[in-house]
C-alpha cells in the first residue's frame, strides 16, 4: 500500500526545520543543495514544494509571523485593558526573546540582499501587512494605520535594543507604551474596544 502524505503537513514541516539553517548560516550563505542536506531530503524534493530559496524564505517567513501571531493571540484572550495586552505582549517577547532575535538577524540578511522594490511590492508582503493589521485591530481594540504601524516598529525597535545593549526590559517598555497610547487615544478619541 503506497504510502499517504499529508503535503501541506510536510511542506510546513520543510518550513519549520529550515528556519534553523538560515538562522545558524544566514540567507545569503546557504544554498538550496545545503537547506536540503539540513533536512535530510533531496533537492528535487525541496524544489518540489519551494521553486526557489526566495520562495522558501518567504513562505518560511509568513509560517513564522501565523505562528507567533496564534501564540500572541491566544495568551492575549481574555484580557480587558490595552495595558494589560501590551504587557503580555512585552511577556511574550521576553519568553521566546531568542526566536525573536534569530528572526532578526536571519531578516537583516535576507532584505540586506534583497531589490527593496520587489520586496515591497510583493504580494506576500502586502498579505503580511494585512495580517498584521487584522491583529492589531483584534488583540489591542482599535486600528489606525499610524498608530498599528508605530507599535509594529516600536516593538521592531526593542528587539534591537536588545540585540544591541541588552539592557532592554520588554514588560516595563511595553507597559509604558500601554500607558501613552491610552493618553493618545483619548486625546484623539480614537474608538478603541480596551
Amino acid at each position: 500500500m503506497p504510502k499517504i502524505v499529508d503535503h501541506e503537513l510536510y511542506r510546513k514541516e520543510l518550513l519549520r526545520k529550515s528556519f534553523d539553517l538560515f538562522a545558524s548560516k544566514g540567507y545569503a550563505a546557504i544554498t538550496m543543495r545545503e537547506i536540503a542536506q539540513g533536512l535530510n531530503v533531496s533537492t528535487g524534493t525541496l524544489y518540489h514544494y519551494f521553486p526557489s530559496k526566495k520562495e522558501l524564505f518567504m513562505h518560511l517567513v509568513e509560517e513564522i509571523t501565523e505562528e507567533n501571531l496564534s501564540i500572541a493571540s491566544a495568551e492575549l484572550e481574555g484580557l480587558e485593558t490595552l495595558e494589560e495586552r501590551l504587557e503580555t505582549i512585552g511577556k511574550f517577547l521576553e519568553k521566546y526573546e531568542d526566536v525573536f532575535i534569530k528572526q532578526s538577524f536571519v531578516m537583516m540578511d535576507f532584505y540586506k540582499h534583497q531589490d527593496a522594490k520587489d520586496m515591497l511590492e510583493s504580494d506576500m508582503m502586502r498579505e503580511l501587512e494585512k495580517r498584521l493589521e487584522e491583529v492589531f485591530k483584534k488583540c489591542l481594540g482599535f486600528y489606525d494605520p499610524l498608530l498599528a504601524c508605530f507599535v509594529d516598529r516600536f516593538i521592531d525597535g526593542l528587539v534591537m535594543g536588545k540585540i544591541w545593549c541588552n539592557n532592554i526590559d520588554f514588560v516595563e517598555q511595553l507597559k509604558l507604551l500601554g500607558k501613552m497610547i491610552r493618553l493618545y487615544i483619548d486625546h484623539e478619541g480614537i474608538k478603541s474596544k480596551y
